[in-house]
């Protein structure tokens, strides 16, 4: 049985642990060097503190997958977009696990204020991502082509984005931010 719930300090070691393996064998992440998991605590902080939500899907074996968002940029102006992150580990994927917790994570993103989340997926090639991301309602807006070098490659990131709860049908007033 799958369940999703807010992170806990207790979940930072296997956080780190699934992100390395995409940071070493993926393309979703333009890492190449994996972060310690001091650097994904503070990480992990930095979203909390904003009110943010840090999310971890776990299974009967543990944590399997976490997800979060952060503001879309540090300017004023955005802090009603946000980029969102999900990261399943190797043996997760492709059970449509990554759908709920990017569902949940939309619906905790409303609830701290977000009216518009961003994926700003690596790889035009990740048609994962991007399949989880359009079956959530995500538009692509756009291709930023060969903007990464990765694996001795060049990488494509692909844009997508979605409002959500009232989005920009209502002025930004209306909002606690």
């Amino acid at each position: 049985m799958t369940k999703i719930r807010p992170s806990t300090d207790a979940d930072v070691g296997t956080i780190t642990a699934i992100y390395a393996h995409h940071v070493l064998h993926g393309t979703g992440t333009f890492e190449v060097t994996p972060p310690t998991e001091a650097d994904m605590a503070g990480r992990r902080a930095d979203v909390l503190s904003k009110g943010l939500p840090y999310l971890v899907l776990e299974d009967d074996t543990g944590v399997i997958g976490f997800a979060y968002c952060n503001w879309f940029k540090p300017r004023p102006a955005y802090r009603f977009s946000a980029e969102d992150s999900i990261y399943l580990a190797p043996a997760a994927a492709g059970r449509g696990l990554g759908r709920l917790l990017l569902q949940e994570l939309m619906a905790q993103a409303e609830r701290a204020g977000v009216r518009k989340l961003i994926a700003v997926i690596g790889d035009s090639a990740n048609q994962g991502s991007v399949g989880v991301h359009r079956s959530c309602g995500f538009q692509q807006v756009g291709v930023l082509t060969s903007c990464g070098w990765k694996f001795e490659r060049w990488l494509d990131v692909v844009l997508m984005e979605r409002f959500i709860g009232t989005g920009n049908s209502t002025p930004a007033a209306d909002v606690s931010a």
